[in-house]
């Protein structure tokens, strides 16, 4: 065993050797290794970090948050149809479906109605309307001042909570609580501002404005009742499905939808969301690990291409070492212990160079911060290890195989 180790050790120090020896052309050989670990990293790196990020604020809903909003299929769009959730609708769940809670209303205001002013400053930005209880769904609270409560939705108070970046936008000096923006051409009093949550696939999260749900609608007015959608958490997660039944068969049944008819309304889960969002990460992930991948099966055959040619450069060096008594066995492990190391060079150079290409280009796109799991360091080093094994194996052979008598007199 300790004769094994030994055998080891030494194929290793002469494997270091030689690649400091030739430190250049080492380089040019592992190039390919180094480019598809750097690729492979970097891939990862950044869709795991967005994964974890996208994970975190489906954490903060709840695995037991469900949302409704309306759906209409393409063809139907074509026809002009367009499918509506009504407030008569939220009024059927919120009194008909027992074992929810914080069931809230949502409108989005367009138009003219999207525009904020405050002193000579304009902006566009997305105002919606919800309940009290929308804090509580999404996780969402003030990082200064208070949240609209039930009185403020009843009395249809014009109060605003502001999203993070609306301070800047309209370039609000000073405490923003109590002060008056006009939306819509309606004054409304700040009461809050959200915590800041920062930007996601370049759009940014914190560019929005609360408004209660009653003070949005009588803002929006007209005889056309808006679409809005629903959210509501149920109270035991074991009566999920059931809860969900029951709300299809009440909206069905609010709809006048026949049994041949297809929903005109889609019901879904957080917990379903971010399966979806982990389906769409890992595919991607699987796909473009594998794309880059075949760098290192490139990158293996720049190796076994300059092992060969280092072999027939150090024949002579390969006889005297089986004059001295070297065997097959130690001379075919010399080999294949030089090329692994160089995988594995190439390996570690090009997980430093994948973590810092994945940084950068998350900061650049404005994702969240790269992480590197180790599985996936794991498997960069194994996959390396694994194509100096592969490709190493024929030099090595060839290595091994030469006639000390012919090797000596190799010119």
């Amino acid at each position: 065993m300790s004769s094994v180790l030994f055998k080891i050790v030494e194929s290793t120090r002469s494997a270091a050797h030689s690649v400091l020896a030739h430190g250049f052309r080492s380089f040019l050989t592992t190039l390919g290794i180094i480019i598809g670990v750097a690729s492979v990293i970097a891939v990862v790196s950044v869709v795991q970090g967005l994964s974890s990020s996208i994970t975190s604020q489906f954490d903060d809903m709840g695995t037991n948050v469900v949302n409704v909003n309306a759906f209409t299929p393409l063809k139907e769009r074509l026809q002009g149809k367009i499918a509506k959730l009504s407030y008569r609708d939220f009024l059927e769940i919120q009194y008909k479906v027992s074992g929810i809670s914080h069931i809230t209303p949502t409108v989005a205001a367009t138009g003219a109605n999207g525009v904020v002013q405050y002193k000579g400053e304009s902006t566009a930005t997305r105002v919606i309307g919800t309940g009290s209880s929308y804090q509580s769904l999404y996780g969402i609270f003030p990082e200064t001042g208070r949240f609209f409560n039930l009185s403020d939705d009843k009395s249809r108070r014009r109060v605003a909570v502001l999203g993070d970046s609306i301070l800047d936008k309209l370039e609000i000096k000073g405490s923003p609580i109590g002060q008056y923006i006009m939306i819509g051409g309606e004054w409304f009093k700040v009461i809050g501002v959200l915590e800041k949550r920062g930007k996601l696939f370049g759009f940014d999260q914190d560019d929005f404005i609360l408004l209660p749900y009653t003070t949005t609608r009588a803002l929006l007015g007209g005889a056309e009742e808006p679409d809005i959608s629903i959210s509501l958490q149920v109270d035991d997660a074991s009566k999920l499905e059931s809860i969900k039944q029951h709300i299809k068969n009440l909206l069905r049944r609010n709809h006048n939808l026949s049994k041949e008819t297809s929903d005109d309304f889609k019901i879904s889960t957080a917990e379903q969301m971010l399966d979806t969002v982990n389906n769409i990460t890992s595919s991607t992930t699987m796909v473009l690990s594998g794309v880059v991948g075949i760098s290192l099966l490139v990158g293996g055959i720049g190796i076994m291409n300059i092992m060969l040619v280092s072999v027939t450069e150090r024949t002579r060096e390969i006889g005297i070492q089986k004059a001295l008594g070297a065997t097959r066995v130690d001379i075919l492990l010399q080999f294949l212990i030089e090329a692994v190391f160089l995988c594995l060079l190439g390996g570690l150079i090009g997980l430093a160079i994948g973590y810092g290409a994945g940084a950068l280009v998350s900061s650049m796109v404005d994702l969240p911060s790269a992480e590197v799991p180790l599985w996936a360091v794991a498997l960069s080093f194994g996959f390396s290890a694994g194509v100096g094994l592969l490709f190493g194996i024929i030099p090595a052979a060839k290595a091994a195989n030469l006639d000390p008598i012919d090797a000596l007199r190799y010119e």
